[in-house]
């Protein structure tokens, strides 16, 4: 177990976090919604979650393309930007 934790790549370590964070931050607010047993309420806790979720998508990303930008061409990091910012988009329009 220890040789495998240490072989693991830095990065997607840091990008695993963040959407374990993430799935803990879902986790938490699906719990709340269960207690306060309120429409209303519900509501506000998922508005919330409409602004955690994409941060973390944003972060998990930027960490990615920041580790394989020597490895691509400009071009194809435009083309990255540009998926990223349609999905983003995408989900608010």
């Amino acid at each position: 177990m220890k040789n495998w934790w240490n072989g693991l790549d830095q990065t997607v370590l840091a990008m695993a976090g963040l959407r374990f964070l993430s799935a803990s931050i879902e986790l938490t607010a699906a719990i709340c919604m269960l207690l306060m047993n309120d429409v209303k309420k519900a509501i506000a806790i998922n508005s919330v979650l409409a602004i955690v979720g994409p941060a973390i998508f944003i972060g998990t990303m930027t960490i990615g393309i920041f580790q394989i930008a020597g490895e691509i061409s400009y071009g194809k990091m435009v083309f990255i930007a540009l998926g990223v910012v349609f999905i983003l988009v995408g989900i608010y329009k």
